[in-house]
């Protein structure tokens, strides 16, 4: 094909609104699922995303290489991170394209280093898993390549993000907790460290307000230091019934510590992850949480920045991703 195939060639094709052919590539709402079905036919029959020939390279002077950029403490504490990855490495592929992971250390971000990937010129637009330091990621987006956010937005720039549908996961965690009877609840989380957290806190606010029930300042637990740096917790002296926990490994650990305290989960105190990545720690209780749905994140992501480097306009928007809640022991009812 030697024309690329823009959202006005599908749109003109199927008689219907470029923004319909975006909502339906993105898989947001506001489009039927027989005319969602019809878009992704027709987009594949047109080749809207073709695999990319050594010849095509050639002749675009690509690399034919999708960056990914992820603070080195995400990825390498952070097992949800991995899955991630994994699914943006599968999409990639399908696409043909090869994705390049860098790590970006706390000196890099501090010394505003450029990537390496950038500075040889070996990518044609970057995704950023998880979020950097602002100064650093502007940096990095004034060299003009094409971006996409993953699993964070920034409301200061005009960007597409992707990223799991965190208020409603907060929220629907918390209501599970208030339907078993638990009407006392903390969250564990740094609420200003990133928007994911700020959003999941946000959300558990927003099930306690419709229960009538106030958030209690003494049973927010803060769970780190800047973005990434996990600091110990330290317990209320008046204990909830549950905790919401910002992500799983959070709440690993705090049913680490509520266990040496001498407090029994669930029995004791419910908790509830979010993210859903590991389980079966030896001598922990299953661990309900809030199972996000990465492959879709991971697609819509790399589809998103494709659709850019191919001259589509940017969605300036977040597209939410849901998810959902998964039951297991750590909140069982008495």
């Amino acid at each position: 094909m030697d024309k690329k195939v823009r959202m006005e060639d599908i749109a003109k094709k199927l008689g219907v609104s470029v923004v319909s052919v975006s909502k339906a590539l993105a898989g947001k709402d506001g489009v039927s699922e027989q005319t969602r079905a019809k878009i992704l036919e027709t987009a594949s029959q047109m080749g809207y995303v073709p695999l990319r020939t050594r010849e095509h390279n050639a002749e675009r002077a690509s690399s034919g290489n999708i960056g990914i950029l992820v603070a080195d403490q995400f990825f390498a504490d952070n097992t949800f991170y991995s899955n991630l990855y994994r699914n943006l490495v599968t999409r990639c592929s399908e696409c043909g394209y090869s994705a390049l992971l860098e790590l970006v250390t706390a000196e890099a971000e501090a010394k505003r280093s450029l990537p390496v990937m950038i500075q040889r010129k070996k990518v044609d637009g970057l995704i950023f898993l998880g979020e950097l330091d602002r100064d650093y990621m502007r940096m990095v987006c004034a060299c003009a390549l094409p971006y996409v956010l993953l699993d964070f937005y920034d409301e200061d720039l005009a960007v597409c993000s992707v990223t799991s549908d965190n208020v409603t996961g907060g929220c629907r965690v918390t209501e599970h907790l208030l339907d078993t009877g638990r009407d006392r609840i903390g969250f564990v989380g740094s609420i200003l460290s990133t928007s994911s957290i700020m959003d999941r806190y946000l959300g558990y606010c927003k099930a306690l307000h419709r229960a009538g029930l106030t958030a209690r300042a003494d049973w927010l637990m803060e769970d780190r230091q800047g973005r990434t740096t996990y600091i110990p917790l330290v317990l209320p002296e008046e204990m909830p019934q549950a905790f919401v926990c910002n992500c799983d490994e959070t709440a690993l650990r705090l049913i680490d510590a509520l266990t040496k305290a001498g407090f029994r989960v669930p029995e004791d105190v419910a908790v509830a992850g979010y993210d859903d990545y590991h389980q079966d720690r030896p001598g922990f209780p299953p661990l309900t949480t809030y199972r996000v749905n990465t492959r879709d994140m991971g697609r819509i992501a790399v589809n998103q920045l494709i659709g850019q480097i191919n001259g589509e306009p940017v969605i300036a928007e977040n597209i939410v991703v849901g998810g959902r809640i998964i039951l297991r022991r750590s909140t069982a009812a008495e």
